[in-house]
């Protein structure tokens, strides 16, 4: 009996020698953290920013009973501010933006029927002052590049005056703001996960058929009276360039 105790013992301690010789052997485990991705852009977010750039338009003065008052085309720069909000699903990126800028464009154009018809020296005098938009807008993304095209409805303030001289006549100034449609083109892109920049060209179109009535007298007008019913039509071209600043996913990120 005590053979066999004085084995089982000796068994014991030659396996827990081995044990603890394998432990000391084999190096303690390493913890690696888990990678950490960095997360994909997205469009889907809303923004705020402001603009620049400049603006080409063409006005068309037109009366009923005295026929076309001529044209004229005037060309200034422009500057203001846009909010809006895109939601992007793949690579298509659909938005609403609205607009507002400050426009500066002055043009005088001789108004040649009148002046043949009259004697003194008519001139048609516009003065563009501001451009507002409300669109819709569909993109195509390459990740942080964007191409989109633009439309919808759109605002212009333009003061029309007719001139004496070069002094304007009393009851012959126009001075409201006058609906239309724009569409336009552009491409953004995204320098960070919170600012992005862009270029775009947008055309404008506005028409009045229900302008105020000219009225023309003495002595501003000479020895002559008359009422004008003069509609405008204008066409605007804008090149502007822009930043935004984005809110959603992935802001105040990199």
């Amino acid at each position: 009996m005590k053979r066999i105790l004085l084995a089982a013992t000796a068994l014991t301690i030659v396996g827990g020698s081995a044990f603890a010789a394998d432990l000391a052997v084999r190096p303690a485990p390493v913890y690696r953290p888990a990678p950490v991705y960095a997360p994909v852009f997205t469009w889907t977010g809303c923004y705020v920013g402001a603009n620049g750039g400049g603006i080409w338009v063409k006005d068309e003065w037109t009366d009923p009973f005295f026929g076309s008052f001529g044209n004229s085309t005037a060309s200034g720069g422009l500057g203001g501010l846009q909010v809006g909000c895109n939601y992007q699903a793949g690579a298509f990126v659909l938005g609403i933006q609205g607009d507002y800028d400050w426009a500066r464009a002055n043009t005088d154009s001789a108004n040649v029927i009148l002046t043949n018809a009259f004697g003194p020296a008519f001139v048609d005098h516009s003065e563009t002052k501001s451009l507002a938009s409300v669109t819709g807008r569909v993109g195509y993304a390459w990740d942080r590049f964007m191409l989109y095209a633009k439309g919808g409805g759109a605002w212009i303030r333009t003061d029309h005056e007719l001139r004496v001289n070069g002094v304007s006549v009393a009851n012959t100034t126009d001075d409201t703001s006058r609906g239309g449609w724009t569409a336009g083109v552009g491409g953004e892109y995204a320098f960070s996960n919170w600012l992005t920049g862009f270029v775009e060209w947008d055309y404008y179109q506005f028409n009045n058929n229900n302008s105020t009535a000219f009225v023309c007298t003495a002595p501003g007008c000479g020895a002559v009276v008359f009422t004008a019913n003069p509609s405008f039509k204008e066409t605007v071209n804008v090149v502007k360039v822009g930043l935004n600043l984005k809110f959603g996913p992935g802001f105040g990120a990199w």
